[in-house]
């Protein structure tokens, strides 16, 4: 059986006077450069506690780790002229599990990730899909407010990154 849903969501978008490079740089120095391999760090633990602890460890000040980078840009100027653009993955297991608990669904949209694009004119943005948007489909009060906290997290970290004194 097959079935579709439609669903609203919301597209976050930030603009920042930092030029690009800056701005990818920002949130690297934050989330960290190299991508946490979550599957080999889990076979290194045994319990939740000792698990979760070591993936706080490898989280950044804002509580996000990186776990994918795509530099859309770097393969779309094959094709032509387009912006510097990458796409980053980035979450937290301890943020995801207060989600994933209400409803394994939720699954689907975390990690999250964020898109980082080059202006013509100068200056970046970041756009991402509001996480709570994409995970509360139907009716569940808990999930919606584990979600509206990684909203709020997510958000605040793209401000910090985006911000010309980081």
């Amino acid at each position: 059986m097959i079935s579709e849903q439609r669903f609203d969501a919301v597209r976050m978008h930030f603009s920042s006077p930092k030029p690009y490079e800056q701005l990818l740089a920002s949130l690297l120095k934050d989330i960290g450069d190299t991508p946490v391999d979550l599957d080999a760090l889990e076979r290194d633990f045994d319990s939740w506690e000792s698990y979760r602890a070591k993936a706080e460890s490898l989280a950044g000040p804002s509580g996000f780790m990186l776990f994918g980078i795509i530099d859309h840009g770097g393969w779309m100027r094959k094709v032509g002229s387009f912006p510097r653009s990458t796409r980053v993955i980035l979450g937290n297991p301890a943020l995801a599990i207060t989600m994933l608990k209400h409803d394994v669904n939720a699954g689907l949209f975390a990690p999250v990730e964020l898109l980082l694009v080059a202006e013509p004119q100068g200056g970046s943005r970041v756009m991402y899909l509001k996480p709570s948007s994409l995970m509360v489909v139907e009716t569940d009060d808990d999930l919606l407010s584990a979600a509206r906290v990684l909203d709020e997290k997510l958000k605040a970290l793209v401000l910090k990154i985006s911000r010309i004194d980081t």
